[in-house]
């Protein structure tokens, strides 16, 4: 009974560990990961809020340097942040959702449609 009790318990574990999602919500996943439409998971968001803020920072800080170290560009320090915040930006919103739709690609392939 000790050996049956442990099996299952560890069954139980596995399964805790992955959330089961409905037919419809992974229908709906699947087709706004591979065509189009709304992402309505928060972790993701998230995490594309964490990465395009920071590169619109580090740009911002790294236009400000460049444009104050150089003359030659007759920028004042604030308009190259100003441009590299916006360079940051579309940097940020490029990168994070080619790296959310690689690691999207590769869960559905696994089968796991959250």
């Amino acid at each position: 009974m000790t050996v049956e009790s442990s099996t299952q318990s560890g069954t139980g574990d596995s399964k805790e560990s992955s959330p089961t999602v409905s037919p419809s919500l992974a229908a709906y996943n699947i087709v706004t990961d591979v065509y189009t439409g709304v992402n309505f998971r928060r972790r993701d968001n998230i995490l594309q809020a964490k990465i395009v803020f920071a590169t619109v920072v580090a740009a911002s800080v790294g236009g400000a340097i460049l444009a104050a170290m150089n003359p030659r560009w007759d920028l004042p320090w604030y308009g190259g942040a100003l441009i590299g915040s916006f360079l940051g930006l579309v940097v940020g919103i490029f990168a994070s959702g080619i790296f959310l739709m690689i690691y999207r690609a590769v869960r559905h392939l696994k089968g796991k449609h959250d």
